[in-house]
C-alpha cells in the first residue's frame, strides 16, 4: 500500500454530497487530468459556464514534487499556465482546488512512494477527496472526468504507463500485468457530521464502454513490451530497479 493521505476541513452545508476516489497500481500525478477536467473543463463541466456560482472558475493549488514547491493558479485566466505545469505528471501535482473566496473543492494526495524511501518500493496508490453540488461541480460532472481511461504512470513494478480504468468495488482487482491500473469512487452524504454511504459510483453500466476502451488501450500498450511509450522514460525509471541492471554494463562502454 501507498502512503497516499488527502484531508479537508469545511463548514458543512445544508446537503453535503462527497465523493472519494482511491487508485490502485498508479501515481499521485494520475488526478492531474480529471482534476482539470472537472474544475477547468466547460466540456466536461457544464457549470462553468451555465452556473453564476461557478461561472468565475477555480483557483489549483500545484506542488513540485521535485523541488518542494508550490504555486496557485487560477482558472480560466491562466489555464495555459496551468497546463504547461500539470501536463507533466510526473513533476508537478495538483494538491487541492478551491472556489475564488478560498473554500475548498477537492483534495489530493501526492505523495510520491519511491521520493520518500529513495528507490522503488511500491506505487503510490493515490487518494482524491471532491466536494459536490451546490457550488461545486454536480456528482454527474465529477464522474465524467473518468469516461477517459486517460494514461497513468504505474502498473508493473511502477514501471509502465497504462490507461486508468473506473471500476465497481468488486473489480478492483487488478492482475493483467498486475494492472491495468484502476480507480473506485465512494460517493458519500455528509449529514451532521456523519458520512451516509459509501455508495459504489462506478457501477454502472454507464461506464463500460471507457472499461472496454481502457482494455482494448491495456492491450495496445503490452503489445510494446520493454519500449517506450509503455515503459518510462530512463527519468522515470530513476527510481525503480533498472538503475541496478545499468551499473553491471557501466565498466563495458567505451568511447564511439
Amino acid at each position: 500500500m501507498g502512503p497516499g493521505v488527502a484531508e479537508m476541513e469545511f463548514v458543512e452545508r445544508k446537503s453535503e454530497p462527497v465523493i472519494i476516489f482511491m487508485a490502485d497500481k498508479t501515481s499521485a500525478g494520475a488526478w492531474n487530468l480529471p482534476l482539470y477536467k472537472i474544475f477547468g473543463d466547460p466540456f466536461n463541466t457544464a457549470g462553468l459556464v451555465i452556473d453564476p456560482s461557478m461561472v468565475e472558475g477555480f483557483c489549483f493549488n500545484i506542488l513540485d514534487v521535485r523541488e518542494g514547491k508550490s504555486v496557485t493558479l487560477s482558472c480560466p485566466e491562466e489555464a495555459y499556465y496551468l497546463l504547461a505545469l500539470i501536463g507533466a505528471t510526473n513533476r508537478y501535482m495538483i494538491t487541492s482546488v478551491h472556489k475564488r473566496d478560498k473554500e475548498i473543492a477537492a483534495v489530493a494526495s501526492t505523495q510520491r512512494l519511491n521520493y520518500i524511501a529513495g528507490r522503488y518500493v511500491g506505487k503510490d496508490d493515490p487518494v482524491m477527496i471532491v466536494r459536490c453540488q451546490s457550488g461545486f461541480p454536480a456528482v454527474g460532472e465529477v464522474l465524467e472526468a473518468f469516461s477517459l481511461p486517460h494514461l497513468v504512470q504505474g502498473w508493473m513494478r511502477g514501471s509502465h504507463n497504462g490507461p486508468l480504468m473506473p471500476v465497481p468495488f468488486y473489480e478492483a482487482n487488478p492482475t493483467r500485468f498486475d494492472g491495468p491500473p484502476r480507480v473506485i469512487a465512494a460517493g458519500f452524504q455528509l449529514a451532521n457530521g456523519r458520512f451516509i454511504g459509501p455508495h459504489d459510483m462506478f457501477d454502472d453500466p454507464s461506464f463500460d464502454e471507457t472499461r472496454k476502451k481502457a482494455n482494448d488501450i491495456a492491450e495496445y500498450m503490452r503489445r510494446h513490451g520493454p519500449f517506450q511509450p509503455h515503459r518510462l522514460s530512463l527519468e522515470d525509471m530513476e527510481y525503480t530497479t533498472l538503475p541496478q541492471v545499468l551499473e553491471k554494463l557501466k565498466d563495458r562502454f567505451e568511447k564511439a
